[in-house]
């Protein structure tokens, strides 16, 4: 069971029932889902671009990506409805624990200048995207056996019922909030 997981249980939801004046443990948000999302704007000229995507996603992971589809045609960008344009993975379980626990203990501090995540990128309903601008910051990518950076976005879905509930939650669970 992964380390996160245990943290959630022993510490995360007595301090969040506590905060709140949460009554049942059952009102305690929890971490529902993280989706990694890459869009590949060079796909049109690139079809290749799509597997080295799927490739890095599932290394980084540890599960097959699936490939995003154009839902409408726009001439300016010379896209046909129906052309693969990105890929994404979306983790669940144990497998999300141990992605957000790599995320924020080994891959986030690995970025140049970090002084921690902005808490505003929140939804309204707790949920917290994440943009990341390269997918070298994560331990299992090498450099010399990538064909190029790709940025990735990431997010949290939560069972929260509003932003406050969620950043508290993150903020527990470990993410490096910066203060202020």
């Amino acid at each position: 069971m992964p380390r996160l997981k245990d943290k959630y249980r022993s510490e995360v939801v007595p301090a969040m029932m506590k905060r709140f004046s949460l009554a049942n443990v059952m009102q305690v948000p929890r971490l529902e889902r993280v989706v990694i999302n890459v869009g590949l704007g060079e796909a049109i000229q690139n079809p290749k671009a799509v597997e080295a995507a799927v490739g890095d996603l599932a290394k980084i992971t540890g599960q097959k990506a699936v490939v995003t589809r154009a839902k409408k045609s726009i001439a300016a960008f010379k896209l046909r409805e129906g052309m693969r344009v990105g890929a994404k993975v979306t983790l669940r379980g144990d497998r999300m624990y141990e992605f957000v626990d790599r995320l924020f203990n080994v891959a986030l501090p690995r970025v140049r200048d970090f002084r921690g995540i902005s808490p505003n990128a929140f939804d309204g309903r707790g949920n917290f995207s994440l943009g990341i601008k390269e997918q070298l910051i994560f331990p299992e990518m090498e450099y010399d056996k990538i064909d190029r950076l790709r940025g990735m976005d990431i997010t949290f879905v939560t069972t929260a019922v509003n932003d406050e509930q969620g950043r508290e939650l993150l903020k527990l669970m470990g993410m490096p909030f910066k203060a202020g």
